[in-house]
């Protein structure tokens, strides 16, 4: 394969597609892009290490500052760039990718990703001659206390209530992968009066599950709060930007729920419209539709979902990978936050099983399949899907979604990987299916692909 770009920044196979020169080419074009300090972080994944080591030489060159926070969350990168007015960050890591992937998350001096016009200006940088390197450009430092001042925000955003938390005393298994929400995740549930069982929270010890944290990954975690009688289990990925939650039953319930489950919680406190990705559950529609509030969609991505709640003086959004994105914290998405909200979920009004709290939500089934194709086109695709689906009401949005009353099919080109992403979702997973294969024989088709859907 080889490297991936998109406004999520860039990801490939360590070694092969992502190298530490290239990183630091990347380094040294950012640097000629923020012109001034800059917040780096990592994931812990193996690698990474030395690729964030790359791009705080390659910023040296490029006569700036890195702030090494080490071992830290994206949000937690985003939230030390707005603090400490940087002029920008990168963390380094692939997200949910497997761990034989990495990459880098560019952060504009709002905290925010860089936009596609934005990222586009970096990458034509790094295509085309890059700048001359400094010969004396400055020493990198160690930043202490972001994770302390993303920790500090939550607590003071208002929608988190520590007191009733604290009444209730929550027994949470906590699965951090082994990454960066080891060094947040823990210590938030603990500051609000959770009785916390760690799993997976050494970040010096490697990834011991699949990086995202999708039901089929998360069957320890299913275990183990069974095991300990806990009253729910949390999960993140890799950059601690993503949640997912295990009921006191063990069933691992779907990360759609987590940014149901969040946004309520927000909107109960302050009403305002929501803003989700086109590839979101319709659960969010049913909420606005419930509380009186107004949904907007916006395309795949945190920072086009960040662009439209900005737009739109959204209160809460975010996109049903479970990232939840609360502005009054952080403007993109944030696990520690999601942990935050659906804790205090748990407990206010004299406390709630997580699955009373799923159970308040209509139940959909959703199904994600995934296309190899050599050069996917845009166009094919989206002709691939009128010529599938003539009936449907069509959006453009992002690739091609095609909507009846009680279901939808998505098809776009994955910005993470080299696939194209299938989505739909119906009332019965029997009809979720039906539509996915349909919409996977129909793209592969129309777009002279003979590589059947994966899982």
């Amino acid at each position: 394969m080889t490297l991936i770009r998109s406004v999520s920044g860039v990801r490939g196979i360590v070694g092969e597609d992502l190298t530490p020169e290239l990183a630091w080419s990347y380094g040294l074009a950012f640097a000629s892009i923020a012109l001034g300090d800059v917040a780096l972080g990592w994931d812990s994944r193996r690698g990474g290490d030395e690729l964030k080591q790359a791009v705080a030489a390659g910023l040296k060159a490029g006569g700036v500052r890195a702030h090494d926070l080490g071992i830290a969350p994206t949000p937690t990168v985003g939230i030390a760039v707005r603090t400490r007015a940087f002029a920008g960050g990168v963390e380094v890591t692939a997200s949910h990718n497997p761990e034989e992937y990495n990459g880098l998350k560019f952060f504009s001096s709002r905290g925010i990703f860089l936009d596609a016009s934005e990222i586009a200006t970096l990458f034509s940088v790094v295509d085309g001659k890059l700048p001359s390197p400094v010969p004396d450009g400055p020493d990198g430092v160690d930043l202490e206390g972001a994770v302390r001042d993303h920790l500090s925000i939550i607590h003071e955003s208002g929608f988190v209530d520590a007191e009733a938390v604290a009444r209730r005393a929550p027994r949470v298994v906590v699965d951090c992968t082994n990454a960066a929400g080891s060094v947040i995740l823990p210590q938030l549930l603990r500051a609000l009066g959770c009785d916390v069982v760690e799993l997976w929270c050494d970040p010096s010890a490697g990834f011991p599950r699949g990086a995202e944290p999708i039901p089929e990954h998360l069957v320890e975690l299913s275990r183990r709060v069974v095991a300990e009688g806990a009253d729910i289990g949390l999960a993140c990925d890799p950059d601690a930007d993503r949640l997912a939650m295990v009921d006191e039953e063990g069933l691992a319930v779907g990360e759609e729920y987590t940014l149901a489950i969040a946004a309520r919680i927000v909107l109960m406190r302050e009403k305002g419209p929501i803003v989700a990705n086109v590839s979101t559950s319709r659960m969010i529609d049913d909420l606005g539709e419930e509380l009186g509030v107004p949904v907007y969609r916006s395309p795949v991505g945190e920072i086009n979902v960040v662009t439209k709640m900005n737009e739109v003086s959204a209160v809460v959004g975010g996109e049903g990978n479970g990232g939840v994105i609360l502005p009054t914290v952080h403007p993109g998405r944030d696990a520690a936050t999601a942990a935050g909200l659906v804790i205090t979920g748990l407990a206010a009004g004299g406390g709630s099983r997580a699955s009373e709290l799923v159970g308040r939500f209509a139940s959909y089934a959703m199904v994600k399949r995934k296309i190899v194709l050599e050069n996917p086109s845009r166009d094919r695709l989206i002709d691939a899907v009128k010529a599938t689906f003539p009936d449907g009401e069509l959006d453009l949005t992002d690739g091609a979604k095609m909507s009846w009353p009680d279901c939808w099919v998505h098809v776009r080109m994955s910005g993470t990987e080299p696939v194209v992403r299938v989505i739909s979702e119906a009332t019965d997973r029997d009809t979720a299916n039906a539509l996915a294969e349909r919409a996977c024989a129909g793209v592969s088709r129309g777009t002279g692909g003979d590589r059947p859907c994966a899982g």
